[in-house]
C-alpha cells in the first residue's frame, strides 16, 4: 500500500519529479504496467498535475531534457491528459450523462438488494476476488492506485460484478486525489466500450498474475466483454477559448482547485486587487468525499497562498459548500472591481459553479473572464477523434 501524499506542496512536487525523471525513459517504457509494492517505475505525479501544482509543460520539458525520444512513453501518457479534457470540452454533454448515470445508478441500489450487496462489497473490498479487493482499500485508504490496477478494477467491476459503470467513475472521482472529471470519466467509458465503439478491455487473470510477479492470480473473471448500454459519442462541438482581460480595469482575481500555479497570471501582468478561493470537493458526488481528498486541497492552497504571497492580495477565503456561489457574490461586491479574471476551470463541478456564478455576477454588471492557459489553448482543439490522431500533432506543440 502507497500512503497518501504527506505534503502537498509543490516542493513536495517538484523533489518526487526529481527522484523519477531517472526512469522516466526505457525503464519507464518497459516496466509501468508493472504491479510492484511502491510502484518505483511510475510517476506518482498525477495528484500534482491534477491541481498543477506542477504542469504538464515542466514535467515533459523535464523528461525531454534527461531521455530525449526515450521518453516518448512517458511523455504520450502525460499527453492523455490533456486529450481527455480538450475531448470533453468539445462534448461537454457526456459529462451530464454520466453525472445523470450516477444519480440512475444510485436510485437502483434503493431498489436491488443485490446490487446493493454487491456494490458496498465492492467498495470495501470484500468481494473474495484477488487483486480487486486489495486495489480497492488501497484506493480508499491512500487516495492513489496504479494506472494499470484502474484498467483491471474497472473492467471487473463492470464486466465481472456486472455493476454500473457510472458508480464506478464516481467510486473513482470522490476517492482519487488526482480524481479528474475528463480522464475519469473518460477511461471508464473506454473500459466499458463506450469510448471508442466496439472496444473494450476485459481484464485476464493471467496478465494480473504477470504483471503482480504472481501474488494473485484471481479467480472468477469475466471471459467475454458484453456490450454495455450507453449513449453514443456526440459529434465534436466547438473548442472553448479562453477570455482577455483589460490591465487598466479594477481586477479581482479567482482561484480554485483546478489550478493552483497561477503564476502563469501574474507574469503576464494581472494585478489584482484582491483574491479569492474556490474549493469543491463536495461537488465531485451525491456521496461523502474522501477527507484525503479534502486535505490535500486545503494544504495545497495553502503553499499556493504561501508561495505567491504578495502577488495574491486581499486573501478571501478558500469558499465552499453550499452556499459557496453566494458567498462569492457578496465578495465580488465588496471588492469594487469590474473584472474578475479566473483560470480555466475544465468541464466538472469547478466549472459548473463558476457558471452559476458568471450568470449572477452578469447581474452585476461584473465580467468573469477565463483565463486559458496557452499550453491548453495549443492542444485541446486538436481532441476530435482519437487519441493517436491527437498525438500526431500535440508532441509537436509541447
Amino acid at each position: 500500500m502507497i500512503p497518501p501524499p504527506r505534503d502537498a506542496t509543490r516542493s513536495h512536487a517538484l523533489a518526487q519529479l526529481a527522484r523519477f525523471i531517472p526512469v522516466a525513459g526505457d525503464d519507464y517504457t518497459k516496466n509501468r504496467n508493472l504491479h510492484r509494492p511502491g510502484h518505483p517505475h511510475v510517476s506518482q505525479l498525477s495528484p500534482y498535475l491534477r491541481h498543477r501544482l506542477l504542469t504538464e509543460a515542466e514535467v515533459i520539458k523535464a523528461a525531454r531534457a534527461a531521455h530525449g525520444d526515450r521518453a516518448d512513453s512517458f511523455v504520450a501518457e502525460v499527453l492523455w491528459r490533456a486529450y481527455w479534457k480538450g475531448w470533453l470540452e468539445m462534448r461537454p454533454q457526456v459529462w451530464r450523462e454520466t453525472q445523470a448515470g450516477v444519480y440512475a445508478g444510485l436510485a437502483r441500489l434503493d431498489r436491488d438488494r443485490d446490487l446493493t450487496h454487491t456494490y458496498e462489497a465492492a467498495c470495501a473490498g470484500k468481494t473474495g476476488i484477488e487483486g480487486f479487493d486489495g486495489w480497492a482499500r488501497d484506493l480508499t485508504g491512500t487516495g492513489y492506485l496504479h494506472n494499470h490496477q484502474r484498467m483491471c478494477f474497472a473492467s471487473i467491476w463492470i464486466y465481472t460484478l456486472k455493476l454500473p459503470w457510472e458508480l464506478g467513475a464516481d467510486f473513482f472521482l470522490r476517492h482519487l486525489l488526482d480524481g479528474d472529471p475528463a480522464s475519469n470519466t473518460l477511461s471508464w467509458r473506454w473500459v466499458a466500450g463506450l469510448h471508442t465503439p466496439g472496444k473494450s478491455y476485459l481484464a485476464r487473470a493471467e496478465v494480473i498474475t504477470t504483471l503482480t510477479d504472481g501474488r494473485f492470480w484471481p479467480k472468477g473473471l469475466a471471459q467475454t466483454a458484453f456490450a454495455v448500454a450507453g449513449p453514443s459519442n456526440p459529434p465534436a462541438g466547438p473548442c472553448p477559448q479562453g477570455g482577455a482581460w483589460d490591465r487598466h480595469l479594477p481586477t479581482a482575481l479567482l482561484l480554485h482547485e483546478e489550478d493552483l500555479s497561477p503564476d502563469w497570471l501574474l507574469e503576464a501582468g494581472l494585478r489584482p486587487h484582491s483574491t479569492a478561493i474556490l474549493l469543491a470537493p463536495d461537488a465531485r458526488s451525491p456521496r461523502p468525499v474522501s477527507p484525503l481528498i479534502k486535505r490535500f486541497l486545503r494544504v495545497a492552497v495553502e503553499d499556493c497562498t504561501r508561495r505567491l504571497g504578495s502577488g495574491l492580495a486581499g486573501l478571501h477565503g478558500p469558499v465552499q459548500g453550499p452556499g459557496a456561489v453566494d458567498a462569492l457574490v457578496a465578495w465580488a461586491r465588496q471588492t469594487a472591481a469590474v473584472q474578475i479574471v479566473t483560470p480555466f476551470a475544465p468541464v466538472g463541478p469547478v466549472a459548473g459553479l463558476i457558471g452559476l456564478l458568471d450568470a449572477r455576477l452578469a447581474a452585476e454588471n461584473i465580467r468573469l473572464i477565463r483565463a486559458m492557459r496557452p499550453y491548453d489553448a495549443a492542444l485541446w482543439p486538436h481532441a476530435t477523434h482519437g487519441f493517436f490522431r491527437f498525438h500526431q500533432s500535440a508532441r509537436a506543440l509541447v
